[in-house]
């Protein structure tokens, strides 16, 4: 059997999955990457955006494809453990609704002269673009 990589993805209201995989790929602050077994040691961002797990190495596909809001992903040799703002199964993700969610959060962009709100709503922003990208 060839090496795996033991792949770990937290919420902060849990541990969403714990399993030995053979790749992931992960949408991190300086760009896409993607984690095998035996990968230097690094901690980055995570941008919203598709992490793709592979149940082998040389899998043409991924097995499971899960969008992430945002977090921090720290690999070892040994393991991949993103902690996530947000997940949910790329399925999930409905464009319709995506696309009157992008308009009330524009609405309220619009309206709002609190820089707090505002900054807090373009990042609400950026997640909603990013979700788009890979609705159905």
């Amino acid at each position: 059997m060839a090496a795996t990589l033991q792949f770990e993805l937290v919420s902060p209201e849990k541990l969403l999955i714990n399993k030995p995989v053979g790749m992931v790929t992960v949408p991190g602050g300086e760009g896409a990457y993607g984690v095998l077994v035996g990968h230097a040691p690094m901690i980055t961002t995570v941008l919203p955006g598709v992490i793709d797990i592979y149940t082998n190495a040389n899998d043409t596909a991924p097995s499971e494809r899960l969008f992430v809001s945002g977090g921090f992903a720290e690999v070892t040799p040994e393991r991949c453990t993103i902690l996530a703002d947000e997940s949910l199964p790329v399925e999930e993700l409905k464009r319709e609704a995506l696309q009157v969610e992008a308009q009330e959060v524009s609405a309220k962009l619009a309206a709002t002269t609190d820089d707090n709100e505002r900054s807090s709503l373009m990042v609400r922003q950026a997640v909603i673009e990013a979700k788009l990208q890979h609705a159905a």
